[in-house]
């Protein structure tokens, strides 16, 4: 045993770090007998060995464990307690350990497809905004509550002047704003609640088409003002492109007014489109009607030249308004007799 094992076996000189007693030094080998002297080259070389790997390292020293470090490398001291996470567990960097992966965020419906949601809406209200529009345009602003339809008449006597057409119970003629509806008591109205704006009412006098949307708070104002109307159904004959030849011709030849000689044009005559009526054609005055199954223009004109500008509330001329006595209504309509002659009262001032 070398001087520097036996110095390391004292109590007091072991150096003053953690690391386990190095093993013992391998002794040499026995020296053999054959070699008298004892100094082998190899045992000598053997013998400086082991007193080198017995000799103690500075700390530091390449190959020298650090102080405090466990044989393999590790730093962690004996009897120090290993790290734990949340719930006693090892913590998540532990060996072995799959790291817990983070929710990837996951958008709405609404704020993935924004954009097309919102121009959907406003397409949808720009369309429904429309259709209410044209719904409210397309609705008729006004109503029919009974399609008048005259009752019979006695036949007149061979002698007497039939008067053409019939008698509508009286409407009244009140003034509504443009556009409010208004709900007739019989249809088609010879009288009633009308407009009384500039080119509402009266309307402008001419042949109006199947399609053109006429309404009678129109032409009633033109009825007040001693205006004839002629009315066909959407069905009649007066519908057909034949028809209208027939109506527009009718109108460019109809005669100036037989008591104030009003002009064609002034305030009629309208002929226009009503289906809400009895018969397919209805020659109107105010208050008076004279209903026709065919396109019959010789009545209509003994029916102008007998009642128009009579029977109006508001004449457009100062000369006396002639106004049959005790007037008889005929169920068959003949042209009338030249023994009509007007009355002498005054005419109210027009409105």
């Amino acid at each position: 045993m070398s001087k520097a094992n036996r110095r390391r076996q004292r109590p007091g000189n072991r150096p003053a770090t953690n690391r386990p007693p190095d093993p013992p030094a391998p002794k040499p080998p026995a020296t053999p007998p054959s070699d008298p002297a004892g100094t082998d080259a190899s045992a000598v070389g053997a013998a400086a060995a082991g007193q080198a790997s017995a000799a103690p390292r500075a700390p530091g020293t390449p190959g020298t464990p650090a102080s405090g470090t466990r044989p393999g490398g590790s730093n962690v001291r004996p009897g120090t307690p290993r790290p734990t996470g949340a719930g006693g567990r090892p913590p998540a960097s532990r060996h072995g350990r799959r790291e817990r992966q983070r929710a990837m965020y996951q958008p709405t419906f609404f704020e993935r497809y924004r954009t097309a949601i919102v121009v959907v809406a406003a397409v949808v209200g720009v369309a429904l905004l429309s259709a209410f529009v044209f719904f409210s345009a397309a609705q008729p602003t006004y109503a029919c509550s009974t399609i008048w339809t005259p009752k019979a008449t006695p036949t007149p006597a061979p002698s007497a002047t039939p008067n053409l057409g019939y008698v509508q119970p009286d409407m009244g003629r009140d003034h509504v704003a443009v556009g409010q509806k208004v709900t007739f008591t019989y249809c088609a109205p010879a009288s009633g609640s009308h407009y009384n704006a500039s080119g509402n009412g009266p309307i402008p006098a001419r042949a109006y088409g199947p399609s053109d949307n006429v309404n009678p708070q129109g032409w009633i104002h033109n009825l007040e003002h001693g205006g004839l109307v002629l009315l066909y159904q959407g069905t009649s004959e007066g519908a057909t492109p034949a028809g209208q030849e027939q109506l527009r011709a009718f109108y460019d030849s109809f005669p100036p007014g037989p008591a104030c000689g009003t002009i064609k044009g002034a305030v009629g005559p309208v002929i226009a489109r009503f289906d809400q009526m009895s018969t397919p054609f209805q020659a109107i005055l105010w208050g008076r009607v004279l209903p026709l199954d065919t396109l019959d223009q010789v009545q209509i004109l003994a029916f102008w030249n007998q009642w128009g500008e009579r029977t109006n509330p508001e004449p457009q001329c100062q000369a006396p308004v002639a106004t049959p006595a005790a007037p008889t209504d005929s169920a068959v309509p003949v042209a009338p007799s030249a023994s009509a002659a007007p009355s002498a009262s005054a005419a109210p001032a027009p409105s």
